[in-house]
Order: structure tokens, then C-alpha cells, then sequence
């Protein structure tokens, strides 16, 4: 053991690993040695001595405790960031030669005045000043937990920013979370856990932590409603998914599966209980489970874009991927190829589809969940950004009798919401709509949905010469993947349907082509087909924080556009309410191709894509890069965005 400093409070530096006037010195770290962990414990109240000792100073000449660390197996590869959104560090080391109500007037939290009558009203009721400050609404608890973490040196947490590390907060139950109100929310590095706590003094909670976790311990103030509704979450989280108390059959025969089972299986059930429940309340599109030679990466993709969200150990990955397995009722045996399968949800009240894919890699097997919310708000036409020409274009092709109309666009670039958009519009008593879909992402009323089913040899092209003898007025086949499932889909725009579908191309023009390679002669394609949209989805600039940029007109060339001045925009900054991104919600990209007699001829003569689309843009198409550039003048998205999402071609 080292002997404590003499200038350093010795009582702290035993307790917190704090020397307390030390500049740039080490962060708090806690290494403490018990008889054996104390979960499921009674519950016992922060030490009021010690807080005591803590405010006044200095009472005996204790040396520090010695370190007790084990590096636990598979200890996460990632830490936290120093610099991570929702961190303030402390201006000083802390002091313990002041009291905690000194730091709150030269915080300039409350005034001396108020501090002064809070001491004199806290002798008479038996309280701390603090907790009088806060009761008569002189201070508030994120102030008093900011003063807390100044008066001891010690981290700040804004828990509304800082993103919370899922593998951390499961190291402990919420019921010692909620017995301690604390919560661990992070890896520090792999040897540290850091640990929002309300009640920084309490030295018996994060003795018991570091003994439940096997970390060192950093401890990080937060107020303490802030970490109530934190565990509460967590606590929502861990139970939402698989609400249903019992199985529910669905149209295909399948099985909504509940995931909340027995306790012996704790750890890893509530691990994929609550990354599939805050996947959802994020309104992630996909959920990504990838080993990297030692823990398993996790990430969602929100807003088209991928965020890395946790690490989970890697003694618990073969649980996780097992269990996800499981639900989706694939080979656990089996790791060499790949799998795919689907599983039924209720999250929060909520039915929730996943696909699952496992991936076999070098570094071992991987997950990939698509989340299909079914409860998802279908979003009307005209709010889906589509410019006022594109848009009667559009609306005027799917109210015609017959005809095909196609939406195309690389996967998750937003087709199917376009499609029920336009079923929406269509959705009349009078008109009969069958739709046949892999799978029903949405369920609307007043139409007649089919799911595809491999298992009985539902197809979509089997689904689809079903529904031409079903007498509708609308079809709508989800995706056209095949030879066969084109050919009838046209056949069937040529004997007085409506037909709409997606199909995967990357602009509009480009759908003709595929048709035609797909197999389907060139004039039925120039025959039934009456319109494509071409689509990408951009992510939209937050309206809380983006701020006017000037863009030179070499940036612009850059990315593709025959700019000869410079642009008046936004560019992204990133704040608390878009998680540091710059970005929140997305905005669609359209350009819409009618079939006018010059396309129609071109498509009977086997023209290349970009001779039609040099035609589509002389009869006034809107490109999806020009689309896109509207929208960056509109202050809706940027510059970079529109690089991203549709290049500079």
C-alpha cells in the first residue's frame, strides 16, 4: 500500500481513489475487496456517516484500499469515448476542504442567501440543506447532481444524451439497480465499468457492484429521477418484448413467440429482449449481430445509416445467437451455412415481424434481424416529399383502370411505403384490392392481403394467377423477381388491372430494360407499363440544429452538378435531440417516368436506359440527384447527404 499524500483527503482517497487537489491526474477509479457478493440482499441505506465524513473533510489517517481488479473472460473491446455526448468533467479534482453547499453558490446554482436560510432550515427538520434547496425548488436535481460531481471530482451525466451500453447495464439486475439507484452504462476501458450513480457517496453500492461485475469501478454522478426512469426502461425493455401471454396463431400458421421465459436463462433472454425492444423504440430497420475475433459488434440502422450501439461479451455471444435462432426456429447445430427465418413479436403492445439471416464469417457466426413494425403509420401521398409534378405524375398513373406501375430502388429505400401510400388513395368500398407480399409489412383495412409462404409453396407468381381469378380491380405483388412473376404481372395490366409492384433497379428508365432481360417481350413491357418511380430515401437535416453554410460551386461540380455559383444551404452540426448526428427523419427522393409514345417506341426497339432517360428528362422528368438538390436549397437535407445516398452520377 501507498502512503496517502498529505495534501489529499485521506477519506476520499480510500474511498474513491481520488487525489483531491491533483491536476490531470488519473480518473476515479474504485478497487475494493468483499467476503462475496450481496444480490438479492437486504436492502440497506446509504452510509449517512460516511456522506458525513465526505462533506466535512478529512477524519482520520486511513491509507487507500488496495487494488483487487481480475480482468474478467471476454472483457469488451470497446470503451467509452472520453468525449461522449451527455459527459461534463468536473473543473477540479474536487476539494475536500469545502462544503457542498459552498460549491453550489459558486456554481452559482442558488444564491447565499438561499444556501444560507436551506442550512438554517435543515437543522430544524433533520435534513441536509441540499434536499431542502431541492424541496422548495431553489435547486434542481440535475443542478445538485452537477454540484455532486464538482464537490468530489468526479463525471456529470446527462443520461437523455449519453448513450447507455446495453452489455454494461446488464451486468447488474434492476433490482440492484433500483435498490442502489445506480447503473452501470458503460465500459471505461476493459478493466473499468463506469457507473451512474445518484448518491456518489455511497461506497456500499459500488462495493457491491464491483464485486457482482468483477470490474474496477468509475463512478459518474447522475440525478437520481434521471436514473429512475433509466431502470424503468430497462425494466420496460427486458419485459415488453413478448408481451402476449400466450402463443398466437397467425394467417400463415406461424407463431407470434413470446421471449420472456424462466429465470434460469436470465442474462442472455434479457440481453436479446432488450436489444430487440430498444431496436424497436429507436425505430431501427435492422439489427446487426457481428463477431469480430472477440466480442460480438452490435449495431442499428437508423435512418439508413448503421450506429454501433454495444459489444456484447464474448462468454455470452454463442447464448445470443443461439437464443435468436431458436425463436426463428433454425438450426442451432448448424453454423457453417447460412440460415434464414422469421419471428413474430409483440413489443410494447406492438406486432413486430423479424427476418432473421445468420451469416458464418472467419471470426464465427452472425445475425442480421430485420425489424417490420406491422403497426407503422401508413404515410400518406402527398406527405412522402414528392414535388408537385412528380406527384400528379404519379397520382394520375394509379388512377387509371389498367396498366402497371412500378416503384424501383435499391432495398430499404422506402418503395413498399410508397406503394401503400398509393393504396391508401385507392382504398375505396367499390374497388376490390389484393395484394401478395413477403412479407405483409403493413396491415390496412378494406384489403385483401396474401402472404407468401415457401413452406406450403406459396409463391409470389402462385399468389398472383390466385388473385387474377379473385375479380380485383387493384393487385399488388410486393416484389417482381422472377421471369414468371413479371410475365403475369404485365399479362395482367394488359386484361384491366391495375397492377402495382416494386422492382430493383437504380433509376427509371433502368425498369424497362430489366423487364426485358427478365424475358417479357418488349411489347407487352411498352403495352402495360404506364409509369415507374425511382427512389431514394435521405436523411433530413434537425431542424434544432443545422445551421446556413455557403456551398462553392467546385463542391458542387464535385458532386456532379453543372454549378457555375455557389448554394445557399444547411449543413449539419449534431445536438442533444439528434443524438450528435445532424439528422432526424428521412425525406424521400423521386423521379417519375410516365410511358409517353416516344418512350413506348424506344422500348420496342431494345433501347439502352440512358437513351431513355435522356428522352424522360427532355419530356420533363426530375432526376433523383436534381430532386435532391431542390431539397438541399429548401434546407431539408444536405449536399453530402445527396452524395451519399445517389452519387455523383
Amino acid at each position: 500500500m501507498s502512503d496517502v499524500p498529505q495534501h489529499a483527503d485521506p477519506d476520499l482517497h480510500a474511498i474513491f481513489g481520488i487525489d483531491a487537489e491533483a491536476d490531470g491526474s488519473p480518473e476515479p477509479v474504485i478497487s475494493v475487496e468483499r467476503a462475496g457478493p450481496v444480490d438479492g440482499g437486504p436492502d440497506r441505506e446509504p452510509d449517512i456517516e460516511v456522506e458525513r465524513v465526505l462533506e466535512m473533510g478529512p477524519a482520520t489517517d486511513e491509507e487507500p484500499l488496495e487494488d483487487s481488479y481480475r480482468e474478467p473472460e471476454g472483457s469488451p473491446a470497446e470503451a467509452v469515448d472520453p468525449d461522449s455526448m451527455g459527459i461534463t468533467r468536473p473543473s477540479r479534482r474536487g476539494s475536500s476542504q469545502r462544503f457542498l453547499t459552498d460549491v453550489i453558490v459558486a456554481m452559482g446554482l442558488a444564491s447565499r442567501r438561499q444556501v444560507d436560510e436551506a442550512v438554517e432550515s435543515s437543522r430544524n427538520l433533520g435534513t441536509t440543506p441540499e434536499r431542502v434547496l431541492v424541496d422548495n425548488g431553489s435547486l434542481t436535481q440535475d443542478a445538485l447532481a452537477r454540484a455532486l460531481a464538482e464537490r468530489y471530482g468526479l463525471d456529470h451525466l446527462d443520461l437523455g444524451v449519453f448513450s447507455v451500453d446495453m452489455s454494461a447495464a446488464n451486468l447488474v439486475s434492476t433490482a440492484v439497480a433500483k435498490r442502489y439507484q445506480a447503473v452501470p452504462v458503460a465500459f471505461a476501458d476493459k478493466r473499468t465499468l463506469l457507473v451512474a450513480m445518484a448518491d456518489p457517496s455511497n461506497v456500499l453500492a459500488v462495493d457491491d457492484i464491483a464485486i457482482m461485475t468483477g470490474y474496477e469501478i468509475r463512478v459518474a454522478v447522475a440525478p437520481p429521477d434521471d436514473i429512475a426512469a433509466l431502470v424503468s426502461r430497462l425494466d420496460r425493455l427486458e419485459d415488453v418484448v413478448g408481451e402476449a401471454s400466450e402463443l398466437v396463431e397467425e394467417e400463415d400458421g406461424g407463431e407470434v413467440v413470446a421471449l420472456h421465459e424462466t429465470s434460469d436463462d436470465a442474462p442472455v433472454i434479457k440481453l436479446v429482449n432488450q436489444l430487440v425492444g430498444q431496436a424497436v423504440e429507436r425505430g431501427a430497420s435492422d439489427l446487426h449481430l457481428a463477431p469480430d475475433g472477440r466480442d460480438m459488434r452490435v449495431r442499428f440502422r437508423i435512418d439508413g445509416v448503421l450506429q454501433d450501439v454495444t459489444a456484447v461479451p464474448r462468454r455470452m455471444a454463442a447464448g445470443v445467437i443461439s437464443r435468436i435462432k431458436i425463436m426463428a426456429e433454425l438450426n442451432i447445430a448448424e453454423k457453417r451455412i447460412p440460415q434464414d427465418g422469421r419471428v413474430g413479436l409483440v413489443v410494447d403492445g406492438r406486432h413486430v415481424d423479424l427476418r432473421v439471416v445468420t451469416l458464418p464469417s472467419v471470426h464465427g457466426e452472425g445475425i442480421v434481424m430485420r425489424v417490420l413494425d406491422k403497426a407503422s403509420v401508413v404515410v400518406e401521398l402527398d406527405r412522402l416529399g414528392m414535388a408537385d409534378p412528380e406527384r400528379e405524375r404519379f397520382e394520375s398513373a394509379c388512377r387509371e383502370t389498367h396498366g402497371a406501375v412500378l416503384v424501383t430502388g435499391p432495398t430499404g429505400s422506402g418503395k413498399s411505403t410508397t406503394l401503400y401510400a398509393a393504396l391508401q388513395l385507392l382504398n375505396t368500398p367499390e374497388k376490390n384490392i389484393i395484394t401478395v407480399e413477403d412479407p405483409v409489412e403493413y396491415e390496412m383495412s378494406g384489403l385483401t392481403q396474401v402472404q407468401v409462404s415457401a413452406k406450403v409453396g406459396l409463391t409470389f407468381a402462385t399468389g398472383l394467377r390466385a388473385m387474377v381469378r379473385a375479380d380485383p380491380d387493384v393487385i399488388m405483388v410486393g416484389e417482381i423477381r422472377d421471369r414468371e412473376t413479371a410475365q403475369i404481372a404485365v399479362e395482367s395490366a394488359l386484361t384491366g388491372h391495375l397492377v402495382l409492384s416494386t422492382l430493383h433497379t437504380n433509376d427509371a428508365p433502368s425498369a424497362i430494360t430489366r423487364l426485358i432481360e427478365m424475358g417479357v417481350e418488349p411489347f407487352l413491357v411498352a403495352s402495360a407499363l404506364d409509369c415507374v418511380v425511382a427512389q431514394r430515401l435521405a436523411r433530413m437535416l434537425c431542424p434544432n440544429c443545422k445551421r446556413r453554410t455557403i456551398i462553392p460551386a467546385k463542391v458542387l461540380i464535385d458532386s456532379g452538378y453543372n454549378a457555375r455559383m455557389e448554394l445557399e444551404a444547411y449543413e449539419p452540426v449534431g445536438c442533444r435531440r439528434c443524438g450528435g448526428s445532424g439528422y432526424r427523419g428521412r425525406v424521400g427522393l423521386y423521379e417519375v417516368m410516365k410511358m409517353t409514345p416516344e418512350i413506348q417506341t424506344m422500348a420496342l426497339e431494345r433501347k439502352p436506359a440512358e437513351a431513355i432517360r435522356d428522352v424522360a428528362v427532355r419530356q420533363g422528368m426530375t432526376r433523383l440527384r436534381d430532386d435532391g438538390l431542390q431539397k438541399v436549397r429548401q434546407g431539408r437535407t444536405s449536399i453530402a447527404e445527396i452524395a451519399r445516398v445517389v452519387g455523383s452520377n
